[in-house]
């Protein structure tokens, strides 16, 4: 069992930057591949963003590259991510979630909801125009 807490959402304004942070605890953070993923209001729960286990690989929605920034620390069991530019469609509840990770020689980030394995309660995000 991994437990997952989402941090630093909030209100901000259309340009401006956020970085929100989800803490992992419970079993090796290194055996995970890490992904955010939002849900707009009225709408179906999307990908934004994947990490591999090792931070080596990461992995982008059209809509946020080049914007966003998903990074993790093994050694404070936290993976993060930086919202630059942040528009009024980005507002939406941001979930992480975890993908154990089997054979590290052949993962890839990947945006398959369903194969990730753990998700936090989600934060908040609200940008306003």
């Amino acid at each position: 069992q991994v437990q997952l807490v989402e941090s630093g959402g909030g209100l901000v304004q259309a340009g401006g930057s956020l970085r929100l942070s989800c803490a992992a605890s419970g079993r090796t953070f290194s055996n995970y591949a890490m992904g955010w993923f939002r849900q707009p209001p009225g709408k179906e729960r999307e990908f934004v963003a994947a990490i591999s286990w090792s931070g080596g690989s990461t992995y982008y929605a059209d809509s946020v590259k080049g914007r966003f920034t998903i990074s993790r620390d093994n050694a404070k069991n936290t993976v993060y991510l930086q919202m630059n530019s942040l528009k009024p469609e980005d507002t939406a509840v941001y979930y992480c979630a975890a993908d154990r990770v089997f054979d590290r020689s052949r993962y890839s980030p990947h945006p398959r909801m369903q194969e990730y394995d753990y998700w936090g309660q989600g934060t908040q995000v609200t940008v306003s125009s």
